[in-house]
């Protein structure tokens, strides 16, 4: 069974150190529900943007948002489908996370422990989901008897500068063999001893490694790493995303693979320090530029100390509220009308009392004339 070789470095200590920290902020943040819809929209769009411009997408980030919004823009084919099918890999993700998350069948799960059991469910990792994710990031791409597919011939990879060949994975009849390995191992009590992030940080290495498909192995390594992160705990409300870094700092990004490549001819046999040394950098400071942007929001509306640290969660309703409140310093029902036109006046009614009994706004005046504003605590 494969066996990660590494040495636990002070560097990656300290990472991960950062990354709790960073976790145990967010998670537990005054009012992050206020904003969870659209700081998820951004970091899918942040994660679709540079994961395939990183191999060598022209869109925009505006054109990129656009796409995943659903709107159509004017641009090569290719690159818009590349967009549309990462999106699709992201929902795949969150399907996958949502079911676990629920305690249902994943794919090619068999008999799943339920979540009414003493013993906590484990995820099942299994080649049907890298296979799927591969589909959906190629569809419309390469030819469908080749989506999903692991590679039936040998590939090299040449340094686009030079010419000379970077990287030569294994031959294709070990993919198979590889590829259950790895998976066997994500599935073993082993796997269980290393953090999220380092197992993270294995999965996306050892995937670019054995490079099991002809085309759309980086799309399918950084997509799948993310799954040991979400289902262990460490989703942290899927704001973050780890591509912008990997695109901004490509040229240590690709040296730090090629040089985790040359530490030995067997992909297994690998030192991957280096590597996960990075990743878990890459990590740290992608979640404490989270981290910092939630704080913010935190002391700009005053709630950590009424609110004790308790978590508000709003509905879409009561986040229209709240935002206008916060841009308007406050509002009377004629407002509210205005922001809710199709909704009836005894809804907002209960709408503003949740958030009033919650500490969020306050209310003052008479019933009629009442102006609502942000708590001032």
């Amino acid at each position: 069974m494969f066996t990660p070789i590494l040495t636990i470095s002070h560097n990656i200590l300290k990472n991960i150190g950062s990354v709790e920290a960073s976790k145990a902020i967010i998670n537990e943040a005054p009012l992050i529900p206020t904003y969870e819809k659209q700081f998820q929209q951004e970091a899918v769009v942040r994660t679709v943007h540079y994961g395939t411009r990183i191999e060598g997408n022209d869109l925009t980030y505006q054109e990129v948002a656009k796409l995943v919004e659903g709107r159509k823009i004017t641009a090569a084919d290719r690159d818009i489908q590349e967009v549309i099918n990462y999106r699709q890999v992201i929902d795949y993700l969150e399907e996958l996370w949502s079911l676990f998350d629920a305690a249902l069948p994943l794919p090619g799960e068999k008999n799943p422990v339920s979540s009414t059991e003493e013993k906590p469910r484990t995820f099942f990792y299994s080649e049907l989901i890298v296979k799927r994710i591969h589909e959906f990031t190629t569809q419309k791409i390469i030819d469908e008897k080749e989506q999903g597919k692991y590679r039936h011939q040998q590939v090299v990879l040449k340094n686009t500068r030079t010419g000379e060949i970077a990287h030569r994975p294994p031959p294709a009849i070990e993919v198979p063999y590889l590829m259950s390995d790895l998976i066997d191992w994500l599935n073993s009590p082993a796997s269980a001893l290393f953090h999220p992030a380092i197992k993270s940080a294995i999965c996306q290495y050892v995937l670019v490694a054995i490079h099991p498909f002809i085309e759309g192995n980086g799309r399918v390594s950084r997509a799948f790493a993310m799954l040991p992160l979400f289902v262990e705990g460490y989703d942290i409300r899927r704001l973050f995303s780890t591509e912008e870094y990997f695109d901004r700092n490509a040229e240590s990004y690709y040296n730090t693979i090629q040089a985790t490549h040359n530490t030995a001819s067997d992909v297994f046999k690998r030192d991957l320090s280096n590597w996960v040394d990075y990743f878990t950098q890459a990590l740290s400071i992608e979640l404490s530029r989270v981290r910092e942007k939630v704080q913010s929001l935190s002391r700009d509306l005053k709630f950590k100390q009424k609110l004790g640290g308790k978590q508000v969660h709003l509905s879409e309703r009561q986040i229209k509220l709240v935002e206008y409140m916060q841009q308007f310093g406050g509002m009377r029902m004629p407002d509210a009308k205005e922001i809710l036109p199709m909704v009836s006046d005894d809804t907002i009614w209960r709408d503003l009392k949740k958030l009033i009994d919650t500490l969020v706004v306050e209310k003052k005046g008479s019933t009629k004339g009442a102006f609502y504003c942000l708590s001032s605590a």
